[in-house]
């Protein structure tokens, strides 16, 4: 059955509709691996003479054990964040007579080669290899490794009760936050030493090699909390259950004022509002607006006249980028229903349009404070804002028409890299860096105002020709809609 599951997980991959971008994601992410592989390697290699170094009179080997509550309050945190319970798609297989268990086993199994838990041996074993070559007891050394081994399988299951439960929640980074912040705290003031109490307790396992029995016996408890909390939710109408909660509505008859694109503006105005996803890009707008502060503070930074543009495009585009990369991966749930409907497909991009506009000019106005670091600043900033509304709103639309990811709106949306491809990675290159090289050019050629200009003259150029243009972009989406429907209804 494992062999099975193996074969139709491969098929999945290799005939995913966004096969060719995900390879390309996967080859980055691989070359990232084997740098974080020779990293955790230097680290291993170099831990024991690096600790004798500096404390000469103190075990290497009673060191690291009192660090290592540091070390899986750390790895949980991170796990959290970065680490997905490896799925595959279920549906099918429920109707099948297949018992639930075997799915669920095979998935916790398939957790266990994650390369999260992987990547730790590459300082464990050399770390415990170079304490064999100390003259360290060879059997008391395997204890100590087996355990941290174990710990690390522990920390893999734990994360994913710790997501299970906060899955649910509007900010579900909070509680793994509170906890890993709560139990530093503790340990930090002394009112419970749980690094000490971590390492006596490894300290024992590396004499008496029995206490293993511990960390096994919190490992199968994980595993079989695990094994219930998804059994549970392994059910055809599982996704079919609703949350009854009091509806706040919304006065949107303002939008009836743009026209025949109102009804498309009140539809991405409720599907930013009402879903955990896309909330994140009004989130992402109180970050990007402050995102100046971080280089007009610092004296370095303000007299580097080229950043100007780049925190102006940044600050007066951060929503557009946020959610303009995922047109029409947005919708991607009831994008095949969108498509039967009797509408015109450049009122459906023009409504996008439309909401990237409008916030480059509310985040421009919200930004005018920055005059207080000079009038330089803040005329960039308004040429980075005329740039954006004429050119990177164009530019973030036709690169939309590459999408192939579908996105569940559902998700929570810290750290969540569903619908993320190679068009949301090459994006970041016309709209940020283009710009900002050309500025740049134009600066170091003739001066500030010129080089402003000359980003104000494109983007009026691009807001002048816009209909022109949103032809063009409109004939792309409407030449690759068919290859978006079977895209969007894979799981991929």
């Amino acid at each position: 059955m494992i062999k099975r599951f193996l074969s139709l997980e491969w098929k999945s991959f290799f005939r995913s509709a966004s096969f060719g971008k995900s390879l390309g994601i996967k080859i980055f992410m691989g070359f990232l691996s084997l740098y974080l592989i020779a990293m955790f390697l230097i680290l291993g290699i170099g831990l024991f003479p690096a600790l004798q170094e500096f404390f000469p009179e103190s075990d290497p080997l009673l060191i690291v054990n009192s660090f290592l509550f540091y070390w899986i309050l750390g790895d949980l945190v991170i796990r959290f964040f970065f680490q997905k319970l490896p799925v595959m798609s279920v549906m099918p297989l429920l109707v099948l007579p297949i018992k639930r268990s075997k799915i669920v086993n095979y998935v916790l199994g398939k957790s266990v080669f994650s390369f999260f838990n992987a990547l730790p041996l590459f300082a464990i074993i050399p770390f415990g290899v170079t304490l064999i070559v100390k003259d360290y007891p060879v059997s008391q050394v395997i204890g100590w490794m087996a355990a941290l081994i174990v710990v690390v399988l522990i920390i893999n299951f734990l994360n994913f009760i710790v997501e299970s439960f906060s899955a649910e929640k509007e900010l579900s980074f909070l509680p793994i936050l509170v906890l890993a912040g709560g139990l530093y705290g503790l340990n930090h003031f002394n009112v419970v030493s749980f690094s000490e109490i971590i390492g006596n307790g490894f300290n024992a396992i590396y004499n008496q090699s029995v206490f293993i029995v511990v960390p096994i016996l919190i490992l199968l408890a994980c595993y079989v909390l695990n094994f219930k909390l998804l059994k549970q939710k392994l059910f055809l109408d599982s996704g079919l259950k609703t949350k009854i909660k009091e509806v706040n509505t919304s006065n949107l008859d303002w939008t009836k004022n743009f026209g025949d694109i109102a009804p498309f503006l009140q539809l991405d105005l409720k599907l930013i509002w009402r879903n955990k996803r896309t909330k994140s890009t009004v989130w992402m707008v109180v970050f990007g607006l402050l995102y100046g502060l971080v280089f007009y503070v610092n004296p370095q930074f303000i007299s580097m006249t080229p950043s100007y543009i780049f925190v102006g495009v940044f600050s007066t585009g951060i929503f557009l980028m946020n959610f303009g990369q995922f047109v029409p991966a947005w919708d991607s749930s009831y994008y095949g229903l969108l498509m039967t409907q009797n509408l015109k497909y450049e009122q459906y991009l023009k409504s996008k349009f439309t909401l990237m506009a409008l916030s480059v000019l509310i985040l421009f106005v919200l930004g005018i404070p920055y005059v207080y670091f000079g009038w330089k600043v803040l005329f960039a900033h308004f040429a980075a804002a005329i740039y954006n509304m004429g050119v990177n709103t164009h530019v973030i639309l036709l690169g939309g028409s590459f999408n192939r990811k579908k996105i569940n709106l559902n998700e929570k949306a810290v750290f969540n890299y569903q619908g993320t491809g190679a068009v949301q990675w090459l994006i970041g290159i016309p709209i940020l860096l283009l710009p900002m090289g050309i500025f740049a050019v134009v600066y170091f050629l003739t001066g500030f105002e010129i080089a402003c200009l000359v980003l104000i003259i494109l983007g009026i150029v691009g807001i002048v020709f816009h209909q022109k243009i949103m032809k063009l972009i409109t004939k792309k989406y409407t030449d690759s809609k068919y290859k978006m429907i079977d895209a969007f209804n894979q799981d991929n």
